[in-house]
């Protein structure tokens, strides 16, 4: 999502929506439906953004490419926590100098709703997920290629953080979210607060009623979880992460030790992550989106 591209369109006149008429089942992707009120959230999306052509079928095409890419979201079991997408959300707010309250006024006067822009992020998030799996499963570099991109960087073999992690959870049934969530994250913290070593986790987690402690062993920082990775490199070794709402409760991630490793696992690793243009990635959307609709049952109404 590139704000500033967004940020023109947000500080000119907003188009108001028109009246919303009766809502009806426009798209069947694989069974899911897509409405009218979900494409014309999306054309006032489009309009927005200054978008020209016919923003209807625009719209329509980005709603059955959405669907899709939500259904390959689930395939992977890629889950998009609703913290992380209210987090990109104020941050888009502040890049185009709003709050959050004030980008909600924008997007209902358009006609956009708050709602379908941050669904709109999840699956932006979860979609670069999706890339990056298909990436790790389908890219594996040889040794000749290492070698060749050591050359090119002076014979130098790149070094990698290597983490020992324990991630500690603070279980929340999902019926009892509401009620619980709000407990547990105190909790949450107050455990995190005495953190000080992976070594007495435990002995801190006894007596506590579903409180999951896990040694995640040794990951290099190119293989850490993308939801965590910035919180897992500001903290220092002994400490913990902020504590997190999840899909799983409340949890934060201990940091047990770290140290600097140069080997050809990592080499192979660090240029294998190594960031991707803007067409290459372009490139490999448009072949993934071309397999999934060809596999896909799309029914217009």
């Amino acid at each position: 999502m590139r704000a500033g591209l967004f940020l023109l369109a947000l500080t000119g006149p907003a188009p108001l929506a028109g009246e919303a008429g009766a809502t009806e089942i426009r798209y069947v992707v694989n069974n899911a439906p897509i409405t009218s009120y979900d494409i014309d959230r999306r054309v006032a999306f489009l309009r927005l953004q200054r978008q020209g052509g016919n923003l209807r079928d625009k719209a329509s095409e980005q709603m059955v490419d959405q669907a899709l890419r939500t259904q390959e979201m689930q395939r992977l079991n890629i889950n998009i926590p609703a913290e992380m997408v209210d987090q990109a959300y104020q941050r888009f707010a502040g890049g185009n100098k709003l709050t959050a309250s004030q980008l909600n006024q924008v997007l209902a006067q358009a006609g956009v709703t708050a709602d379908h822009f941050k669904e709109f992020i999840r699956s932006q998030i979860g979609w670069s997920r999706v890339l990056q799996a298909r990436n790790s499963s389908q890219t594996k570099l040889s040794e000749q290629d290492v070698v060749a991109k050591m050359l090119q960087q002076g014979g130098q073999k790149p070094s990698a953080t290597e983490y020992m992690l324990q991630q500690i959870i603070f279980v929340v049934p999902a019926g009892e979210r509401g009620k619980l969530l709000g407990k547990r994250m105190r909790e949450a913290q107050a455990m995190r607060d005495r953190f000080r070593s992976c070594e007495t986790t435990r002995s801190f987690a006894k007596g506590l009623i579903d409180v999951t402690v896990r040694d995640l062993g040794r990951k290099l920082e190119p293989e850490l979880p993308a939801d965590w990775k910035e919180l897992i490199k500001a903290t220092s070794t002994g400490s913990a992460t902020k504590v997190r709402e999840t899909e799983r409760g409340a949890e934060f991630i201990g940091i047990c030790s770290t140290r600097e490793v140069s080997d050809d696992r990592v080499a192979q690793m660090v240029f294998q992550n190594e960031d991707t243009t803007d067409a290459a990635t372009e490139k490999a959307t448009e072949e993934y989106m071309a397999e999934l609709r060809k596999k896909a049952r799309i029914t217009k109404r």
